[in-house]
C-alpha cells in the first residue's frame, strides 16, 4: 500500500473518549431481576452508556452506530435506539440484535409495548413493530395540522391500548390490536410535552407547554388536580413510590419543582439541579432516590432523606457542559488530564477510572459572594480559562496551577490537592489606578520547581510571582518586555532562562533571576503561540503565516522550519523524547513532524478542528479536544507496540479523514470484516550480508568459533581428564551421529551390506577430507566461496586438525598449502569475514611457519597476501584511533 493511500494515521489510532456522560435525550432506568439492581442508560453521541445506580459506575458501553442517537427507550430485555429513520434493538447493552426499517423521517418517540415496539417520526407516522420478526404490525397516519403526536405512553392495566398526546393539546386513546380510536380527550388549551403514569391505576400526569401539570383520570375523563410552574414548559415528570405522595417536575431552566399530591401544593424547589434543561427524571422504584440528566453532560442522583421535602446530591458523574478550551497533562505518570472549558470550570479527567475524576470548580472573584448569589445570578464568576500551566513539585505545599482568563487582567492560582481555586489572584500594581484599560493576561508558565509563576500581559509586560506567597517578584525589561502583546512565555528546566515571544516579532532570552536581557532574535512573521520542551531545549513557535519555527535555546538558532498547515495553528505538543512535534490546526488536520529529519511523517484529517492537544509524558497517548465538542479524545501511540515505518510524506499528500474515537472502539456491524493486506510500510528491514564492497565486514560467527584457535593447546591441557572415563554397566541406546557442530545422524549401512563388494578400495586409505579436496579443486577454478563456507561450519578443534593435515608430513602437499594462502587472499579481497581471515591465517602460520619460510612458492603467495592485509589493517587502525581519541576528549574535556 502506498503512502498516499494510507487508511488513517500511521502513528495514532483512536482509543476512547473521556468526559462524556449525557446529552439532551432523557435517560432510561432499567431493573435487572437477577442482579437485583437498577441501571440508568444515557445516550452519548453515537452510542449509549449503562451505569449502575448504586455507585454510578459504568458497566457497559454500546457499539457505536453510524449516526447520532435521536431517541432512547428500553424494556426488560432490550434497549431500543433510533438514529435517523432507523430503529435498532440492543441486547446485553452492547450489540445490535434487531433492526427496524420503514420510516421516511427522523424517529423522535419510542415506546416498548410487550412483544411490540412503537415508533413515531417527524412526519407524524406511528409504526408498531413486532420485536422478534422485525415486521411492521400496524401503521397509523395523523394529520400534522390536526393531531401532531408529541408524547406517547401505555396506561397501566390497559390491555393493547396506547395514549397519544398532541402539540394541539388533545389526547387520543387507541386500541392497537383492533386499530380503533377508543376515546378523544379535548385537552387544556396547550401542547402536551410529557405523559407519565401515576402510581394509581387510571391516573396519569400530563405536562403542558404552558407549564401546567394536570393529574387526570382517563377512565372518568376528569381532572383531579392542576399545578402551575413558572419556569416554562414541563420537560419531565416522575412520582415517588416509597410511600410519599410526591411528584417532581422538570423545567427548561434546570429547576425541579416538588409537589405534594395530598395537600395539592408545592413543597420544595431544587433550583439549578442542572445548568441546562432537565432532560430526564426518574424516581427509583421504592427508594427515596431521584435520577436526573441534562444536556450539561451530567448525571445526578439525589436522595430525599432530610426534612423539608427537598433532595440533596448523593452522587454524580459530570464532564464539561461547554467545549474545553485548553487541555494539558498533569504530573509525569500520564494519568491525569487537566481541562479548562468554556463553562468556566477547571476539571481533571483520569485515564485510569472515572472515580478519580475531579472538578476544581469555577473561577470566581469572590467565592463567598458567589455562593450567596447562586449560579444563576453570579456576577462574581470569572470568564473561561484560556491558558494555564501546572506543576506537581510543590502541589502538596501550595498552589501548583496558574491560569489566565479570557479578556481578564488578573491571573488565578488553583490547588489540585484541595480541588479548588487557590489562595491568590496575581495582579501587578501598575494597573491599580486605572483598571479601565483594556489589559488582559495572555500567557502563563510555572517553573519546574513549582516556586514561581510567570504571567505575560497584552501590554507587553511580563511579571514574576512567588507561588507560595503570591507576592510580585519583579518584571522583565525596564518598562516592558515587548512592544505589543506577549504571545508566549516559558522558563527552562533549570530556572536559568526565561524566553518570551511577542507580537513585535521578537524572541527574547532573559536571565530568570537577574531579569537581564541576554539575546534577541527576530522572526519572519508575527508569532501566534510558543511551546518549550524543557528536556531537549527545543522551542517551537507557531507563526501567523501557518508555519512553525523550531529554535534550539542552547545555540539560539532556528534549526527547523515546517510549513504545510492551511489554517491557524491552535496548539502544539512535543513527544516526551522531543523527537516529534504534533500540531493541530483550524484546517482540521493533526500533523506530526519529525525533528531530526525535518520531515512531516504523519497527517490525518478530522471532521472538527482540534482546539487543544497534549501528549502523555509516558508517550502512550495523544489527547485532543475539539470545536463544539465536550469530550476529550485519546489516541494511542502505535509505535509503542507495533512496527511502524515512518516515511516523509510528499508535499501534495492528501490526508485521510479519521472519525473521533467513541467511548469504546467503534465496530461497523453492517459490513463484513475484510482482512487487509499488510502494507509494505510494515515490512521489517533486513540488512544484507555486506553493505558495500569497499567496507570491511566481520562475520556473524560467535567468538568461541575463532577467537581461541591460537590457544587450543592450552585449552586441551586445561580440559584433560584426571582419570579415564568409566564405561557404564548398561549404556542406553543412541543413534550414531556424525562429528560436527550441527548434529546429523549417521546413515545406517545395514541395508546395503548385502550389495557391498568385498574388494577393498585402496583410495579409502588416503583419507582425504572434504576441505582438502575442495582446496585442490579451487586451485584450478580459483573459486573459494564453498571452501570458506565449509570452514565456517567447523569447530575450533576440527579446524586445527584440517590445517595440520595440509603439510606434506601430515599427508598434504605444497600445492594445497598454496591454495589455502590464496583462499585467505580471496577473503581479504572481498573484505568479508575479516575476523575469520585473521584467525585462520594466524593458526596456519603458527603451525607451518618453518615450512613456509623454506619454500619459495609459499613465500611468494604469502607476500601477495601481506599487501592487502597491511593496507586494510592500517586503514582500520586509523579509524579506531580517531574514534578513541574523540571519545577520550568527550570524557575528559570541560564542556
Amino acid at each position: 500500500m502506498s503512502v498516499g493511500h494510507r487508511k488513517g494515521s500511521a502513528i495514532f489510532s483512536g482509543f476512547r473518549a473521556l468526559g462524556l456522560y449525557s446529552n439532551h435525550l432523557p435517560h432510561v432506568v432499567r431493573y435487572h431481576k437477577r442482579h437485583r439492581e437498577f441501571y440508568v442508560v444515557t445516550a452519548v453521541g453515537k452510542c449509549f452508556h449503562t451505569y449502575n445506580v448504586k455507585k454510578l459506575g459504568i458497566v457497559a458501553v454500546s457499539n457505536a452506530l453510524s449516526g447520532d442517537i435521536t431517541c432512547l427507550a428500553a424494556d426488560r430485555m432490550l434497549v431500543f435506539v433510533a438514529h435517523g429513520t432507523i430503529v435498532k434493538a440492543f441486547a446485553r447493552s452492547k450489540e445490535v440484535v434487531h433492526t427496524y426499517k420503514g420510516h421516511n423521517a427522523e424517529v423522535h418517540l419510542l415506546q416498548p409495548f410487550g412483544d411490540h415496539v412503537i415508533s413515531v417520526d417527524r412526519d407524524n407516522v406511528v409504526v408498531i413493530w413486532d420485536v422478534q420478526s422485525e415486521e411492521e404490525y400496524l401503521q397509523l397516519n395523523f394529520d400534522k395540522m390536526v393531531f401532531a403526536v408529541s408524547a406517547i405512553m401505555h396506561p397501566s392495566t390497559y390491555l393493547n391500548k396506547i395514549l397519544l398526546g398532541s402539540e394541539q393539546g388533545g389526547l387520543q386513546l387507541w386500541n392497537v390490536k383492533s386499530n380503533k380510536l377508543l376515546y378523544t380527550f379535548s385537552g387544556w388549551g396547550s401542547g402536551v410535552t410529557v405523559l407519565q403514569q401515576a402510581p394509581a391505576v387510571d391516573v396519569i400526569a400530563v405536562g403542558l407547554a404552558s407549564g401546567q401539570i394536570v393529574i387526570h383520570n382517563i377512565k372518568c375523563d376528569e381532572s383531579l388536580m392542576k399545578f402551575q410552574q413558572d419556569w416554562g414548559p414541563i420537560t419531565a415528570i416522575s412520582f415517588r413510590t416509597d410511600g410519599h405522595p410526591v411528584m417532581a417536575a422538570g423545567s427548561p431552566v434546570g429547576h425541579i419543582g416538588l409537589w405534594d399530591l395530598d395537600d395539592k401544593k408545592l413543597i420544595s424547589q431544587m433550583r439549578n439541579a442542572h445548568t441546562t434543561a432537565i432532560a430526564g427524571m426518574t424516581f427509583v422504584h421504592g427508594e427515596p432516590l431521584l435520577i436526573t440528566n441534562g444536556a450539561d453532560n451530567a448525571i445526578r442522583v439525589w436522595i430525599f432523606d432530610a426534612p423539608g421535602g427537598g433532595g440533596r446530591l448523593l452522587r454524580s458523574r459530570m464532564g464539561h457542559s461547554a467545549p474545553p478550551t485548553k487541555i494539558q497533562h498533569h504530573g509525569q505518570n500520564g494519568q491525569q488530564i487537566l481541562s479548562a472549558g468554556q463553562d468556566g470550570t477547571l476539571q481533571s479527567f483520569s485515564t485510569v477510572h472515572e472515580r478519580f475524576n475531579k472538578s476544581l470548580g469555577r473561577g470566581s472573584i469572590n467565592k463567598k459572594k458567589s455562593k450567596k448569589k447562586g449560579l444563576q445570578y453570579d456576577t462574581m464568576k470569572l470568564p473561561p480559562i484560556t491558558a494555564f500551566a501546572s506543576e506537581t513539585a510543590r502541589q502538596s505545599d501550595w498552589d501548583g496551577i496558574i491560569a489566565c482568563h479570557r479578556g481578564y487582567l488578573i491571573a488565578t492560582t488553583w490547588n489540585y490537592q484541595k480541588t479548588s481555586m487557590g489562595a491568590y489572584k496575581l495582579e501587578p500594581e501598575r494597573f491599580h489606578k486605572d483598571r479601565g484599560l483594556n489589559v488582559h493576561a495572555t500567557a502563563v508558565d510555572i517553573t519546574s520547581c513549582g516556586n514561581f509563576g510567570v504571567v505575560a500581559l497584552s501590554t507587553g509586560h511580563i511579571d514574576v510571582y512567588n507561588m507560595q506567597s503570591g507576592m510580585h517578584r519583579g518584571q522583565y525589561g525596564k518598562e516592558k518586555a515587548h512592544e505589543g502583546p506577549v504571545r508566549g512565555v516559558a522558563v527552562d528546566g533549570l530556572n536559568q532562562l526565561t524566553i518570551s515571544v511577542g507580537a513585535d516579532r521578537l524572541i527574547k532570552f532573559w536571565k530568570f533571576k537577574s531579569k537581564e536581557l541576554v539575546h534577541t532574535a527576530t522572526l519572519s512573521s508575527s508569532p501566534a503561540s510558543m511551546l518549550l520542551h524543557r528536556d531537549s531545549g527545543m522551542l517551537a513557535v507557531s507563526l501567523d503565516d501557518f508555519s512553525i519555527n523550531i529554535m534550539d535555546i542552547e545555540t539560539r538558532k532556528i534549526v527547523r522550519k515546517f510549513s504545510g498547515h492551511r489554517g491557524q495553528i491552535n496548539d502544539m505538543a512535543f513527544s516526551p523524547d522531543g523527537r516529534w512535534l504534533v500540531t493541530a490546526s483550524m484546517d482540521c488536520t493533526i500533523r506530526t513532524w519529525d525533528l531530526p529529519s525535518g520531515c512531516l511523517v504523519d497527517c490525518f484529517l478530522l471532521d472538527s478542528a482540534a482546539v487543544s492537544i497534549t501528549m502523555s509524558p509516558t508517550g502512550d497517548f495523544l489527547v485532543s479536544s475539539h470545536v463544539d465538542d465536550v469530550g476529550i479524545y485519546l489516541w494511542s501511540n502505535n509505535t509503542l507496540f507495533n512496527l511502524v515505518s515512518l516515511r516523509p510524506l510528499p508535499s501534495d499528500y492528501e490526508p485521510p479523514v479519521v472519525t473521533l474515537p467513541g467511548t469504546c472502539p467503534a465496530q461497523d456491524l453492517d459490513s463484513p470484516e475484510v482482512d487487509e493486506e499488510p502494507s509494505d510500510e510494515m515490512i521489517e528491514y533486513e540488512s544484507p550480508e555486506q553493505l558495500g564492497e569497499q567496507l570491511v565486514t566481520l562475520s556473524l560467527l560467535p567468538d568461541s568459533r575463532w577467537k581461541n584457535l591460537l590457544n587450543l593447546d592450552v585449552i586441551k591441557k586445561r580440559n584433560k581428564p584426571k582419570e579415564p572415563p568409566k564405561v557404564p554397566k548398561s549404556a542406553p541406546f543412541f543413534i550414531p551421529t556424525l562429528p560436527g557442530l550441527v548434529p546429523r545422524f549417521a546413515v545406517s549401512e545395514g541395508q546395503n551390506a548385502g550389495e557391498q563388494s568385498k574388494i577393498v578400495n585402496l583410495g579409502v586409505l588416503a583419507q582425504k577430507s572434504d576441505f582438502y579436496m575442495q582446496l585442490e579443486d579451487a586451485l584450478v577454478s580459483n573459486n573459494y566461496s564453498s571452501t570458506v563456507r565449509l570452514l565456517k561450519e567447523m569447530g575450533p578443534s576440527r579446524i586445527e586438525t584440517e590445517l595440520r593435515s595440509l603439510a606434506p608430513e601430515g599427508g598434504g602437499s605444497l600445492d594445497v598449502m598454496q591454495s589455502f594462502i590464496r583462499m585467505i587472499g580471496s577473503i581479504l579481497d572481498s573484505k568479508r569475514d575479516f575476523d575469520l581471515a585473521q584467525a585462520y591465517l594466524a593458526l596456519f602460520l603458527k603451525l607451518h611457519l618453518k615450512l613456509i619460510s623454506e619454500e619459495s612458492t609459499l613465500m611468494e603467495e604469502a607476500a601477495k597476501v601481506l599487501g592487502p592485509l597491511e593496507e586494510t589493517w592500517t586503514h582500520m587502525q586509523m579509524l579506531f584511533s580517531q574514534s578513541l581519541c574523540l571519545l577520550g576528549y568527550m570524557k575528559s574535556a570541560l564542556l
